[in-house]
């Protein structure tokens, strides 16, 4: 025996585990578990898929164990390999028209074979890496597509639901309506009729009583209540007849035309693919709007993997073929049910497959209870629901309800595959119509001459185009508006070539539009920004220029203009000398309108010079922050933004003038402008009424268009914020800027020196915690936030108040931060700080005490308080450091450590 070799001892059991005693534990065995929250949804979509399945089998004609196969390989192979943990596939009633139109054709032993091709077809595209190019498919051909399915589905079950059968096609249905009415049974009739009810009734129950009884799905409730019925009252019905599993039917070869099983694997194939990848996205999407269950899912849930996705899905049709069963597919129902209720990953989706294993073998005898009635009325209310009201509304709005009406009368009228295609077709037809049709008319009015572009500028549109050009007189004014989204490199040579010519012939052109930014430059760098970017997005903002490179090379809400082709009466202030632009970096920002602007209109030979001038003076009166000229393209002034930080200045490039840095510095209560900041000869500060007009027209212009739509929902539905955000009214802290938020997203608060008053308080101020308990006990927010800043000329009033002086309004409110002075001065307690470093002077550290203070007297409120004992709201304290652009989040310290104020991202805050 090798000296090497262990000896076995006669007591010896199991090897022992040795480790040196300063080195740390080994690991421990990791067990399969499964979350508690996935329990209860896997449960809580079985129960809505035992039903439904048994529905579709009988609306496709297929054997009705084929459903609960379906339902299982679904769960189990699909749950386990697909991309979309969350997503729950299985039989879909978007699958009931293909399935049982090749049932008819084929019968079943060859369409268990097609499912198992079509799973083969999935493997390969999703090998292939093709996920992604299936969701370039129209919408409104989805939706369609889906629409018409729907249709067939709720036509064929209303014959089963009357108690007759349903015919081969929609047409036949409805021929045969009227016979059908006239012969129909009242035992089926009740039965779907209580079943739809309860279906209808049941989610709408109010109260407490509905939020409890709400959790048993209404599926499940309505096919239970109807059994139920039928058995008490002992009504003669058609009921749900499972055959033993020993006879059950498996996959055959396919026999039939070769073109005609090639068209239904493609059938297959496109309707499992689109139906499963929309829903992996739109469970992505719900999700992402349960910002409270997100954080309990990011460990083990990320954004689906499309092309994995589409795998899984291939292996459980492939399986589920094989094992005689309906096609798979991912299930919008199921879905959106297994996330609302909570489930955390994939294993719900299997446990869910697993129960339906376990009860198709144990629930036979249960099952055979269901009339055929009441799942019809199931599968019938399951396809009014697919012809979406809300579909309709959005295609309309986007002007596609052509191509959303063929494809749904196409699927109705032909079938799955002809209508699709259909469909594509007359979208590829609209589309081709709106790049084609670009209308263009000109008219003058008051001396000037108004040439309306709308539409697309493509080559085709050119010849129209300069038509219609030439025939605008020399040495005229011209305002040309660019209606459009697109130009393309032919349409922008003819468009430059004759805005020179006609400059240079003693005319001026204007160049208006709705929407911004084209890529294009002006110069010697003309030519090869176009080479880059021939296909240039286009739009202009209200712009006069001489050349039409320079209007092009504007970025977004930027323009140029020349007083001598802009004439404007004295006192006024022209909208397009402005460079600000709205939602976006706000660069040059604060406006110095030149004098020249507003003065007596110049004559056109000295347009050169004034341009000249303006653009001198203009360069001149910009600051630190924006170092970039008007005529820089977007792409150019992004990178050129990437170079530039606050408080600090590179040395100037070539052919660049040196900006001078201006230090931040703390803003106080009266102040104008900045410390040392001095006003240009030359410029005049744009009135505030002006500035304010121009603003909401720049708005109006520019972005309420692209607003419009989401503003529109949430006039319809009303406001549901998810935040209380409460912070200073100072002007340099723009609340959806620092959160990147939008409309509805935060309920906002502001006043001086973001106090909160404590309930009870003396003279005390009502409007903050009228807010507070709004907020809280109306809107139900989930979480409030008290956001202090830097340089706060309140908390530097606070610090300069003097005992027994007079008390004006100003003082009056400041005295709730009279606490916040206290806490500052209080040694025993730990004081406010920054992370990484300590608060530069008195006014800071009381900046960050007062928040600390203000959270205190939220808790308070007894709104708030109840909220926090529930567990149903969050309180979080927030600095914003104005110079630096820096967020400080208020993170869980050390009490003897005091208060620290972390930079977001950083390890222990959350980013």
């Amino acid at each position: 025996m090798s000296a090497c070799a262990p000896t076995r001892t006669d007591h010896s059991t199991r090897t022992e585990r040795i480790h040196p005693t300063h080195s740390p534990p080994p690991a421990p065995h990791r067990h399969f578990r499964i979350a508690g929250a996935d329990v209860s949804a896997a449960i809580a979509v079985f129960l809505i898929a035992l039903p439904l399945s048994l529905g579709i089998a009988l609306a496709t004609g297929a054997p009705l164990q084929a459903g609960l196969v379906a339902a299982a390989v679904g769960g189990i192979v699909a749950g386990w390999v697909g991309g979309a943990p969350l997503q729950v596939s299985g039989p879909a009633a978007g699958l009931t028209v293909v399935t049982a139109d090749l049932i008819q054709r084929y019968g079943w032993r060859t369409t268990c074979a097609i499912t198992v091709l079509a799973g083969l077809a999935q493997l390969g595209l999703g090998c292939l890496r093709v996920a992604r190019t299936a969701l370039a498919v129209s919408p409104a051909i989805v939706h369609g597509m889906l629409a018409g399915i729907g249709v067939t589905i709720a036509v064929a079950q209303l014959h089963v639901v009357l108690g007759g059968v349903p015919q081969s096609s929609v047409l036949d249905n409805l021929r045969a309506l009227p016979a059908q009415l006239a012969g129909l049974q009242p035992a089926a009739v009740a039965v779907s009729a209580l079943t739809l009810t309860l279906l209808l009734l049941w989610p709408r129950i109010p109260g407490r009583v509905g939020r409890l009884v709400q959790r048993v799905p209404a599926a499940l409730v309505a096919v239970t209540g109807a059994t139920a019925t039928a058995a008490l009252a002992g009504l003669t019905l058609p009921k749900v007849d499972l055959p033993s599993w020993s006879s059950h039917a498996l996959a055959g070869l396919p026999e039939g035309p070769v073109l005609g099983l090639m068209a239904a694997v493609l059938t297959t194939t496109l309707v499992c693919s689109v139906q499963s990848l929309l829903g992996a996205v739109a469970v992505d999407k719900l999700i992402a709007s349960r910002p409270d269950l997100l954080s309990a899912r990011s460990t083990r849930v990320g954004r689906s993997d499309l092309d994995r996705e589409l795998l899984g899905q291939g292996a459980a049709n492939i399986v589920s073929g094989a094992l005689g069963g309906l096609p798979v597919a991912g299930v919008a129902v199921r879905s959106s049910a297994n996330v609302q209720a909570g489930a955390v990953s994939r294993n719900s989706t299997m446990l869910h497959g697993v129960l339906v294993v376990v009860a198709a073998l144990l629930m036979v005898p249960i099952l055979d209870l269901i009339p055929l009635a009441s799942l019809a009325a199931l599968v019938m209310a399951v396809g009014i629901q697919m012809v979406s009201l809300h579909h309709i509304r959005t295609v309309t709005r986007h002007r596609e309800v052509l191509v959303y009406a063929v494809t749904t009368l196409g699927v109705v009228a032909l079938g799955v595959l002809e209508g699709v295609t259909l469909g594509i077709a007359v979208a590829v037809a609209v589309a081709l119509h709106r790049l084609a049709r670009t209308r263009i008319t000109h008219h003058e009015k008051e001396g000037v001459h108004h040439v309306h572009v709308r539409g697309q500028l493509t080559f085709l549109a050119v010849p129209r185009l300069s038509r219609i050009l030439h025939l605008v007189p020399q040495a005229t004014h011209v305002v040309v508006e660019l209606d459009g989204s697109f130009m393309d490199h032919a349409a922008y040579e003819a468009l430059q070539d004759w805005q020179k010519t006609h400059t240079a012939r003693g005319g001026s052109v204007e160049l208006t539009g709705r929407r911004s930014g084209t890529g294009l430059d002006t110069g010697t760098d003309v030519e090869a920004e176009t080479d880059a970017d021939t296909e240039a997005s286009v739009g202009f903002r209200s712009s006069t220029s001489t050349d039409i490179g320079t209007v092009l090379g504007a970025g977004e809400g930027d323009s140029v203009a020349s007083p001598a082709l802009d004439p404007v009466r004295a006192g006024e202030v022209p909208i397009a000398d402005c460079r600000c632009r709205p939602w976006t970096p706000w660069r040059n920002h604060q406006c110095e309108v030149p004098r020249e602007a507003t003065q007596t209109p110049q004559t056109p030979q000295t347009s050169a010079s004034a341009s000249t001038s303006l653009t001198a003076q203009s360069a001149k009166s910009t600051d630190a922050a924006r170092p970039t000229q008007a005529t820089e393209t977007p792409g150019t002034a992004q990178r050129r933004g990437k170079r530039e930080t606050t408080g600090s200045t590179e040395p100037a490039k070539p052919g660049e003038p040196k900006q001078p840095s201006q230090p931040e510095q703390p803003s106080r209560p009266g102040e104008q402008g900045e410390p040392g900041e001095e006003r240009q000869p030359g410029t005049s500060v744009e009135p505030g009424g002006h500035q304010l007009v121009r603003g909401i027209s720049a708005f109006q212009r520019n972005t309420a268009p692209l607003v419009r739509g989401e503003l529109a929902r949430l006039a319809r539905e009303g406001q549901r914020p998810t935040q209380l955000f409460l912070t200073c009214a100072d002007s340099r802290l723009v609340t959806s800027m620092i959160t990147s938020s939008g409309p509805g997203d935060l309920f906002v608060v502001r006043n001086v020196g973001n106090l909160v008053p404590p309930p009870g308080v003396e003279s005390g101020d009502d409007s903050v915690a009228a807010a507070i308990e709004y907020a809280v006990d109306v809107l139900k927010v989930r979480s409030i936030t008290v956001c202090g800043h830097s340089g706060c000329g309140a908390m530097q009033a606070l610090l300069d108040t003097e005992p027994g002086g007079a008390r004006t309004p100003l003082q009056r409110w400041l005295r709730h931060g009279v606490p916040s002075l206290e806490r500052m001065a209080d040694d025993g307690r730990p004081c406010a700080r920054l992370a990484g470093r300590a608060p530069v002077d008195a006014v800071e550290q009381l900046c960050l005490t007062n928040v600390v203070q203000q959270l205190e007297h939220l808790r308070s409120h007894e709104s708030v308080a109840q909220a926090l004992r529930s567990g149903a709201l969050e309180l979080h304290g927030l600095y914003f450091h104005v110079g630096e652009a820096q967020t400080y989040l208020l993170t869980e310290a050390a009490s003897g450590d005091g208060e620290l104020f972390g930079h977001v991202g950083e390890a222990g805050v959350p980013a």
